[in-house]
Formats: C-alpha cells, sequence, structure tokens
C-alpha cells in the first residue's frame, strides 16, 4: 500500500500550471510540492537533491558498483492540466472493480458504454475522484512510480546498479516542462518520461506541435446604423472556425491524423480572441497545415476589405522519433523490462506530446512509458492500481537491464 498512499498523498496537492503566467513555475503550488518531494527523497536516501528557483526537482541514486555503467534518468512533471479543476480531489479506492458503472456522484458517471476500456480492468482496484475535478493521475502517478523505484533499490543494496538519475519537472502541461532543464547537469546518457497512459504503453513518436494565437480585429457602430460600417470581430473569428476542416478536428482523427483543434475564443464586435493548436507527426502536414491558417486569415481579410487580424504562430515542440529511433537500445531496454514483467509493449504514436519530446531534441533521448491512468485531463480520469505497480517494476527493470 505504499505506493497507493504516497500517490493520495501527492493528488492532495493542487499543481494545475497555468499558461497565462510569466512565471516559472506558472503556479506556487508547483513549488511547493517539489520542495514536499525533495524532503521526501531525502529521507529515502537519495543524494544531491535539489530545488532550483525554476522549480525542477532533482536528485540521484547513486551506483553501487564500479561497473562501468551508463548513467539514466526518469522524468515525471509536477503540474496537473488547467483544462479541469485540480484543487481538494476526492480520490477513492474501487476495491474489486466488478466491470460495471461506476458512479463518481449523481450527475458523474464512468459508463463502460462510453469508457469501454474500464471493463478490462474487472476484478482489480481502480482509483477514480468524485467527479468534480481530475484526479491528477497525470503525472503524479509517474511521480509516485519513479519514487517507489528508487526507495527499492535503497532498501535492496545487494541489487547491482548503475547512477540513476530522477528529475521532476514543472509546467509539462503547458508545453513548458523542458524550458529550463538543463540536460548537461542532468548528465544522463538518455532518459524515460513516466508520462503514458494505460499498462504497456511505449512512445518515441510524438505530435509537431504549434499554437497560434489570432486576434480580429472588427469596428462597433451602433447596429440600427451599421451598414457598410460595422466590421463584427466576433463574426470573422466565427468564419474562421467554420473553414477549419471538420474532418481534421481531434474528435474525428486518431492514430497518425493531425489536426486542428480551437481552444479558446472571447471578445466582441471590436475585438476578439482566438487560441488554436495544431498538431501532425508528419513533418510536411504540419507545416501544410500552419499556412493553411494563413492563407484563411488573408482570406478573410480580403472579404472585409483590409487586414482584419494580428496572429502569433509559434512552434511548442517536434516529434521525438527522429532523434530516438538513433539509439534503438533505449527502446529495447523498456521493452525487454515490460515483457520479463508479464507485460505486453503496446509501441504507439503520441497523440500529444511529453517533456521528452523537447530534451530529445536536447541530446537527451528521452522516450514515454506508461504511468497506468486513463481519461487523462478530465473529471473522468483513474487509475488501476495494479497498473502503478506494473509501472514500478518495469522502472526497476529497465535499471536493472542497464546493469548487466
Amino acid at each position: 500500500m505504499k505506493l497507493v498512499n504516497r500517490f493520495l498523498s501527492y493528488v492532495s496537492f493542487e499543481t494545475t500550471s497555468c499558461a497565462a503566467s510569466k512565471t516559472t513555475p506558472s503556479t506556487a503550488g508547483q513549488l511547493v510540492f517539489a520542495n514536499f518531494l525533495a524532503n521526501e527523497l531525502r529521507k529515502i536516501r537519495l543524494h544531491d537533491v535539489t530545488v532550483d528557483d525554476n522549480g525542477y526537482l532533482t536528485a540521484t541514486l547513486p551506483a553501487n558498483t564500479n561497473k562501468k555503467i551508463p548513467t539514466i534518468g526518469f522524468i515525471a512533471h509536477l503540474d496537473t492540466s488547467p483544462d479541469v479543476s485540480g484543487s481538494n480531489p476526492q480520490a477513492r479506492i474501487v476495491k474489486n472493480y466488478d466491470g460495471k458503472d461506476i458512479f463518481l456522484n449523481d450527475d458523474v458517471i464512468l459508463h463502460t458504454s462510453e469508457f469501454p476500456e474500464i471493463v478490462q480492468y474487472k476484478g482489480q482496484d481502480i482509483i477514480v475522484t468524485d467527479g468534480t475535478t481530475l484526479l491528477g493521475a497525470d503525472d503524479k502517478a509517474g511521480i509516485a512510480e519513479i519514487v517507489t523505484a528508487m526507495e527499492y533499490f535503497v532498501e535492496h543494496p545487494e541489487i547491482e546498479h548503475g547512477t540513476v538519475r530522477v528529475a521532476f519537472t514543472p509546467d509539462e502541461e503547458i508545453g513548458q516542462g523542458a524550458a529550463h532543464f538543463d540536460v548537461d547537469k542532468f548528465a544522463a546518457e538518455w532518459a524515460y518520461t513516466i508520462d503514458g497512459g494505460e499498462i504497456g504503453e511505449l512512445e518515441y513518436e510524438n505530435f509537431n506541435a504549434a499554437i497560434a494565437e489570432i486576434k480580429f480585429i472588427g469596428r462597433n457602430v451602433h447596429p440600427g446604423y451599421a451598414k457598410n460600417k460595422m466590421r463584427n470581430a466576433l463574426r470573422m473569428a466565427s468564419d474562421f472556425i467554420a473553414r477549419l476542416p471538420v474532418e481534421k478536428s481531434p474528435e474525428n482523427t486518431d492514430d497518425y491524423e493531425g489536426f486542428y483543434h480551437p481552444t479558446e475564443i472571447k471578445g466582441n464586435v471590436e475585438e476578439a480572441f482566438l487560441s488554436l493548436i495544431i498538431r501532425d507527426h508528419n513533418k510536411e502536414k504540419f507545416e501544410a497545415k500552419k499556412q493553411y491558417i494563413i492563407s484563411v486569415l488573408n482570406d478573410i481579410d480580403k472579404k472585409y476589405g483590409k487586414k482584419c487580424h494580428d496572429l502569433i504562430l509559434r512552434d511548442q515542440y517536434y516529434n521525438m522519433r527522429e532523434i530516438v529511433e538513433k539509439s534503438p537500445h533505449v527502446i529495447a531496454l523498456a521493452e525487454e523490462a515490460m515483457k520479463k514483467a508479464g507485460i505486453t509493449p503496446k509501441i504507439k504514436p503520441i497523440r500529444g506530446g511529453t517533456d521528452g519530446a523537447q530534451l530529445s531534441f536536447k541530446a537527451l533521448p528521452c522516450p514515454n512509458i506508461f504511468a497506468g491512468g486513463h481519461n487523462f485531463h478530465s473529471r473522468y480520469e483513474y487509475i488501476p492500481v495494479q497498473s502503478m505497480e506494473k509501472a514500478v517494476e518495469v522502472i526497476v527493470g529497465i535499471v536493472r537491464e542497464v546493469s548487466k
């Protein structure tokens, strides 16, 4: 139960990140959590435990052998998604799950018809929320699993291993988790993020990602006398969204299919603001999507007879595959550790990103391994206890494989 109690303790910390913040970490709760974890890592006797000014926590499990063994790392993130409240989650354990719908509260139900993958965990113990907040398994499960695995090695000094580095990063959910990560100081030859979903996931492909922040510039006059005078910024924003292909939206795509995804719209006749994310695994298609955005905005300018927009288009991260596939042993070691834990590896592309995507381009190959949760960024989030236990087993297994 130590792993479960650790996880339940971690999710009690409110660490929602904030994209509008100008600080790192973007919210104070992340730093509070980092310092709590630092104290815990010292108690379990890890070395070199530090929390820097930006909230990055690093620590070391020293080698207990003179053999020449590569230094590897394990990474998870402190923050939770701003998509749903992470304030005071009320987690509970559904013991020996019966395979039926789970009532989180009177209005929020984990229906097996809507979330059929939950049925595969019949007979297991599942941690859920009360349906008013997310759970925080993304990625506090990853943190709990890494800490538990490191504690296992401290408590079993008879197991030979090399140096293992640990890092917990802020602001991953807003794309800034690797922004201030000091790869040279971390001093690992490669690493793994423990930030994936269901048991068995092993990922080294992710989206190329960009964000578009668009301001539509209108002109307001009295609506009774607006003919040939008014330019409605809300209509411009609506026009823009209507020209995004419906078949290339998140709700209509899967596997390697990219998408356009409007995430926020606000404003009035005078000014309207739209946020949009662009995703594609293929670099050429990714670039084409960005160009399409620009062409639609130019068409709207022509329709209204003048430049009616300001655009900030910024790349966020790129597909790590081109980096990680140059180090195939990194994937092979994780596969072997999973197989020895009785898990069939599920190698598939991430329909998102991880800190590992950016770190791979900073010369730290960093594929992603399951943490065990489902329905991340949602009040329907849940995680089977047995999946968390297997994640710990895989982390331990990777260290042992590297140390052979």
